[in-house]
C-alpha cells in the first residue's frame, strides 16, 4: 500500500465497530526487527501530536485534526525506502498495523500526553497514553516519553520521577526509552514556550540520561541547535533529532540536520509534522530527502 484507499479506510471505521480485537491483534502480531538498522541510524515518523491537542501545522490550526488524510501521509511516508518505523499514540498504532504498513517496522508507542496544548496545566506532563506493561504485551519496540523542564513549574517533580520510573521498566523490559527533554519558559501569562539556549538544552539532556536504574536503553530526542556537537557532548546516549514545524524554513531544517547528523552519537531523525505536512514538497520528496540524510548510502 502505498496510499490509502478510501475502501480501506472504510473498512478500518467497520473493524473498530464490528471486531475491534482484530486492531490489537494486527498490533501484537506484526513482523518485528531490530531497533538499529545495519548502519546503526534510524529514520522514524513521529505522529503522537493528536493525542495532545497538536492539530496545526502553519496558519491552518486544524491541518492534522483529519485522521484520513493523516493516515495516508504516514502510509506515504512509511513507504519511502529507509524509514524506520514509526512513534505513534496507540489509536494511530493500531490503525497503522491494522492497514498492514507496520510489517517489519519498528512502533515505538508514546506514553505522557496529558500536557493538552494551550491548558493551564500544559506542563504537567502525565501519562494518559501507553504504560510500560502495554508497550510489552503490543508487542512494541519501545516508549516515548516527554520531559519539559521549568524551573518554577510545580508538576516537574511527579514528572521526572515518572519518566525515571518509566526508563528502569523499559530498561527492565530490554525496550527503548525514547526521551524527549526539552527546557521550557513561562510568559507573564503564565502560558508555556520552547526555550531555544543550547545551555539550557545541554542542561536537560544531562539530566534525562541519568534518570532510571539503567541507562542501558535510553534515546534522546532533541532539536537540532547551531551546536549540534556541543549539546550531544552531554551524553553518550545516542540521539535522534525532533523536526518540529518546519513552515517555508524547511531548507535551514534539513541544513541543520544535515550538520547534526555528522555528531557521532547523534543517530538519526524523528519529525512529524515537518516532513508529513511541508510546506512546498510532497511528503515522499520531504521525507525520501530526510532518510537520506540518515541512510547514507541511499540512493
Amino acid at each position: 500500500m502505498t496510499q490509502l484507499q478510501p475502501a480501506a479506510y472504510a473498512d478500518l471505521i467497520e473493524a473498530r465497530v464490528r471486531e475491534p480485537r482484530a486492531l490489537q491483534r494486527a498490533l501484537a502480531g506484526r513482523a518485528r526487527r531490530t531497533i538499529p538498522g545495519a548502519d546503526g541510524r534510524l529514520m522514524l515518523l513521529a505522529a503522537d501530536h493528536t493525542a495532545r491537542g497538536m492539530l496545526g501545522v502553519g496558519s491552518d490550526p486544524l491541518a492534522i485534526a483529519d485522521r484520513f488524510t493523516l493516515l495516508d501521509r504516514l502510509v506515504r511516508g512509511l513507504a519511502v525506502d529507509g524509514v524506520d518505523g514509526v512513534m505513534a499514540s496507540a489509536d494511530i498504532l493500531e490503525e497503522l498495523a491494522f492497514l498492514g504498513v507496520l510489517e517489519g517496522r519498528l512502533a515505538i508507542g508514546t506514553m505522557n500526553r496529558g500536557g493538552i496544548i494551550g491548558a493551564k496545566w500544559e506542563l504537567d506532563d502525565r501519562l494518559t497514553a501507553y504504560d510500560s506493561e502495554h508497550i510489552a504485551s503490543m508487542g512494541l519496540d519501545g516508549g516515548k516519553t516527554l520531559l519539559r523542564i521549568e524551573d518554577t513549574d510545580p508538576g516537574l517533580p511527579p514528572t521526572l520521577e515518572m519518566v525515571a520510573r518509566l526508563t528502569t521498566e523499559l530498561a527492565d523490559l530490554g525496550l527503548m526509552s525514547l526521551i524527549e527533554p526539552l527546557p521550557y519558559l513561562k510568559n507573564e501569562h503564565g502560558g508555556a514556550h520552547l526555550d531555544h539556549s543550547e545551555e539550557r538544552l545541554i542542561k536537560v539532556v544531562a539530566i534525562a540520561s541519568g534518570l532510571g536504574s539503567s541507562s542501558a536503553f535510553t534515546w534522546l530526542k532533541i532539536p537540532a541547535t547551531a551546536n549540534p556537537d556541543r549539546v550531544a557532548a552531554a551524553t553518550s546516549c545516542p540521539i535522534l533529532l525532533l523536526g518540529g514545524d518546519a513552515g517555508a524554513q524547511w531548507e535551514q531544517v534539513f541544513a541543520r540536520w544535515e550538520q547534526a547528523l555528522a555528531v557521532p552519537n547523534i543517530r538519526g531523525l524523528v519529525p512529524g509534522r515537518a516532513l508529513l505536512y511541508p510546506d512546498s514538497l510532497t511528503v515522499e520528496e520531504a521525507v525520501g530527502r530526510a532518510a537520506r540524510l540518515v541512510h547514507r548510502g541511499l540512493s
